[in-house]
């Protein structure tokens, strides 16, 4: 059996102003809107689609990345500001995590959700 994900909706504040954010720091294309969502290509199979919501629970979102990926995504959350840190607990430490051969980093969107990159 062959499962895949195709798209999950995220939800926030204001869809646009996430999809621009999410795109931005990962090095993706926004398009606009379609539909009532805010939709990211991540790739050729995953689409994130924002989506406003008064209220919402925050979310985990791991992304695994190549190495030259993590840089240049860890360097725009560099570049913006963004706390960062080496684990879910401790996303502001301002520290990466060096873990069975990879790196990983995590840090929260505008809406509270936390994102985490990972190299293999």
């Amino acid at each position: 059996m062959t499962i895949e994900l195709d798209h999950t909706i995220v939800p926030s504040r204001d869809k646009e102003a996430a999809a621009r954010f999410f795109s931005r720091i990962f090095g993706l294309s926004y398009e606009g809107l379609h539909s009532h969502f805010a939709p990211v290509r991540v790739n050729d199979r995953l689409t994130i689609d924002f989506d406003d919501a008064s209220e919402f629970d925050h979310h985990h979102y791991a992304f695994k990345v190549s190495e030259e990926d993590f840089d240049a995504i860890f360097g725009r959350i560099q570049v913006e500001g963004i706390p960062y840190g080496s684990g879910p607990g401790s996303s502001k430490d301002m520290e990466i995590n060096h873990r069975r051969g990879g790196r990983g980093v995590y840090f929260r969107d505008p809406d509270g959700h936390l994102l985490e990159l990972l190299t293999a």
